[in-house]
């Protein structure tokens, strides 16, 4: 580890792995910091990403995908199940990844292409210079040092320390903050080629259970339920282990994480002077589905193709990085993310009666085309009690 840099990235995360790669083919020097001692570890994820998603960024390789996915599947209160198959049902279908060995893959990568790489080393504050970031101070295996950099990439996921750090706020509401607990369980019946989502709130209140297949009666099983709906009894690893009691009561718990995902809008603004936020640090997940790799991916290497051209210029001023915020606002992902979190923050309002109403009328549904205009547009002619609220959530996403 040198100690200095033309940029450093705060985190070895997909975002952080592709924006290392990025930066480094366009012959900047670069490094990566990762604090845990292994990349990859501990998986923080359902591992779900589309195909066509996944392909824009890395060929497919059979070493790091668990399973290959056919359709998904949304289970009402009631256990009415729409399906919806591979090419309509968005970025978390299509494969089910291996999180620990994809991620290193990312990060060998990045290391091919000429990046440092620096893991158990923890960034505890920015280097400061007339207001803008120009570096961090590190703990690397427990010894002080200083990185310097002429832009800081930060990724650190949905802590999103060091942007706080530098001034950003980085504030998530208890509300949009939905606190998971997920499962690998083995030895389970499960269709292996369909992703299930669980919704009711007795099941998961404001938010929804998973089973996503890693092969063969195999499959992370996890929850996400809002925190204003987490308290004693009832928290996400009580829902979820009241639903594997029922479900997979043979099944075999072999490993078990926790943690939150933010599904609030992204950050007001994800570049200061000397800095880019991206990734889960920049709040881009789903507000739907919580799914975060492809975007973190994609605002990796956005970020570090305009970091680059600034760096070229001499020029790595907030106004001169601000086209990395600018484009990804104004991208198909941008314009996703807004369309999702207002259809999320409808659903979240409907009690179980409501769910299955519009369960069992999207069951019946045959769209040529799957979108939410023309979805909602088929919900609206078959539930005239329900018109004024449907009409005011298809008139927030025109």
């Amino acid at each position: 580890m040198k100690s200095n840099y033309d940029i450093l990235v705060i985190g070895g995360g997909p975002a952080g792995a592709l924006a290392a790669k990025t930066a480094a083919e366009a012959g900047n020097s670069v490094c990566i910091i990762e604090k845990r001692p292994a990349i990859g570890t501990p998986v923080r994820c359902a591992e779900g990403i589309g195909k066509e998603l996944l392909k824009e960024y890395i060929k497919p390789d059979p070493r790091w995908i668990s399973a290959e996915i056919e359709r998904a599947r949304l289970i009402a209160p009631n256990g009415t199940s729409v399906s919806l198959e591979q090419d309509r049902a968005g970025n978390e279908v299509g494969y089910v990844l291996d999180r620990k060995v994809f991620d290193r893959e990312l990060v060998w990568q990045a290391a091919e292409a000429g990046a440092d790489v620096v893991v158990k080393t923890r960034a505890i504050a920015p280097i400061m210079e007339n207001g803008a970031v120009r570096g961090a101070k590190v703990l690397s295996a427990g010894m002080p040092a200083d990185i310097r950099a002429e832009v800081v990439l930060a990724a650190d996921g949905t802590e999103a320390q060091f942007a706080r750090w530098a001034g950003l706020d980085t504030t998530v509401p208890l509300r949009e903050m939905m606190s998971c607990a997920q499962y690998l369980m083995t030895d389970i019946d499960i269709d292996a080629g369909s992703t299930d989502f669980y919704l009711g709130n007795e099941i998961a209140p404001e938010g929804y259970l998973w089973v996503f297949p890693k092969g063969d009666r195999t499959a992370n099983v996890g929850i996400g339920i809002t925190g204003r709906k987490s308290r004693d009894g009832s928290r996400a690893k009580d829902y979820l282990d009241r639903f594997v009691a029922k479900n997979f009561p043979d099944g075999k718990t072999i490993e078990a994480i926790a943690g939150g995902v933010p599904v609030c809008r992204p950050l007001a603004c994800t570049v200061a002077d000397g800095l880019m936020v991206i990734g889960d640090a920049a709040r881009v997940v789903d507000p739907i589905t919580g799914g975060g790799i492809g975007n973190a991916m994609y605002t990796g290497r956005l970020a570090a193709q305009v970091a680059s051209r600034c760096i070229e210029r001499g020029n790595c001023s907030k106004e001169a990085l601000m086209p990395y915020d600018t484009e990804w606002r104004a991208s198909r992902m941008g314009t996703i993310l807004e369309r999702n979190y207002k259809v999320k923050e409808y659903f979240i309002t409907l009690d179980d009666a409501k769910l299955n109403t519009l369960a069992d009328s999207i069951a019946s549904i045959s769209l040529k085309e799957f979108s939410v205009s023309a979805l909602i547009k088929e919900l609206i002619k078959r539930n005239p009690k329900m018109l004024l609220e449907l009409k005011a959530l298809r008139d927030t996403l025109v």
